[in-house]
């Protein structure tokens, strides 16, 4: 038996993770998710530093002897729902992991030839709290750039204790566009005296679906979703404007960049049509996550190690939801890694996926995601360590 995850089966983290899922909080600033974090950590010897414009904590882990830094980041916002904000989408449980693994680590340092960087970052859901971390200096934190980078999502629709990733592109790059189509209104009964934006919102959407099918490569993912339409205010009434929301997604930020451009241009297409002005706003939202291989092969042959061969999958296609890690993996080698939370008693064939109101993520994970995280790490340094041993014994010999 593994000796970090018998360890991690005596932390408390589900008594964590429940304190920190009865206090959701949603964006860059989460002070009560915060103090939960940083109350965790008192007491460890575990450099912190908490973030100046959001509620980020940053951990430092120091080996016994000097060596490289490894990056272990943790996610902790929750998701606004009408009723106040959930945590739908497993943040909770990747926070106490990351405790969890904090704990496991400190109390190994001596193993350690190099320095563990623990990144508790909020803003993830659409917040680029990443971004923000990254502009704060948190890759210069212990002294030297990290060398790797390892994440763990929980997915509540995959079964229980199943570890899984996609080596290379592995989530979607991002953005969305918000489509103001302006007409000239008037009286139901009298159409030909205005120019109706209607037509023209029903006209452009198709047009949309069109672009994804007919001008990128059917083996290319691309998705484009107009999940928000509005306009008028009664039947009798022609209104003056129409809007449209869509999120668009692919699986690289060049192919996300073509398809914004083919939206502008359908966009003006029709418009100019139908007599009538088109607007275009384009927000991106996050880069692709593109594991790296080599780190991918890693961390699959350390689940093999620690929980058996059949703990993990290696993910055939990639997912079109998007994540701001991909901009740690930008920046450093890495691998966002899943780990399946489904209850038991449930199908994950037809179990709510994360982001449902429903969504449920059972706590057993959590010792394994925790002594995951830490022999990541340690192994990543170790093999430092060992190599810097054998060195010095062959210079000896």
């Amino acid at each position: 038996m593994n000796a970090l995850l018998d360890a991690a089966r005596d932390l408390d983290l589900p008594r964590l993770r429940a304190r920190l899922h009865a206090t959701p909080e949603v964006g860059l600033h989460l002070p009560r998710t915060q103090e939960t974090v940083l109350a965790a950590l008192d007491g460890l010897p575990v450099e912190i530093h908490t973030g100046r414009a959001l509620s980020s904590v940053v951990g430092v882990v120091r080996g016994a002897a000097p060596g490289p830094t490894v990056l272990l980041r943790a996610d902790l916002d929750a998701l606004p729902f009408p009723d106040g904000p959930r945590h739908a989408c497993g943040h909770d449980q990747h926070a106490a992991m990351l405790v969890g693994a904090a704990q496991l680590l400190s109390a190994r340092r001596d193993r350690l030839a190099g320095d563990v960087l623990l990144m508790f970052q909020p803003g993830e859901e659409g917040h680029d709290g990443a971004r923000h971390m990254l502009e704060e200096g948190l890759l210069a934190a212990t002294g030297s750039t990290p060398i790797a980078a390892y994440a763990l999502h929980s997915a509540a629709s995959s079964p229980l204790g199943a570890f899984g990733n996609t080596a290379g592109p592995a989530l979607a790059a991002s953005g969305s566009v918000t489509i103001t189509l302006r007409g000239r209104g008037g009286h139901g009964a009298w159409p030909h005296r205005a120019a109706d934006p209607v037509p023209a919102a029903g006209a452009l959407i198709t047009a949309l679906y069109a672009v994804v099918n007919r001008e990128f490569d059917v083996q290319e993912p691309v998705v484009l979703t107009v999940g928000s339409v509005h306009a008028g205010t009664q039947a009798t009434i022609i209104p003056a404007e129409a809007r449209l929301d869509a999120t668009l997604r692919a699986m690289s930020d060049a192919t996300l960049d073509r398809l914004a451009a083919a939206v502008e241009r359908a966009a003006q297409g029709v418009a100019h049509a139908h007599g009538i002005r088109a607007e275009t706003t384009y927000q991106p939202g996050y880069p692709a996550t593109v594991n790296h291989v080599g780190e991918a092969d890693f961390v699959r042959d350390t689940v093999h190690d620690v929980f058996g061969p059949d703990r993990f999958v290696r993910t055939a296609k990639p997912a079109l939801v998007s994540d701001d890690i991909g901009r740690i993996l930008a920046a450093v080698p890495g691998v966002m890694t899943s780990v399946g939370a489904c209850p038991p008693g449930r199908d994950p064939a037809t179990a709510p996926g994360n982001h449902a109101p429903d969504a449920e993520f059972d706590d057993a994970v959590l010792p394994d995601g925790a002594a995951l995280l830490a022999e990541l790490a340690q192994r990543r340094l170790g093999y430092s360590l060992d190599r810097a041993r054998g060195g010095a014994q062959d210079q000896e010999t």
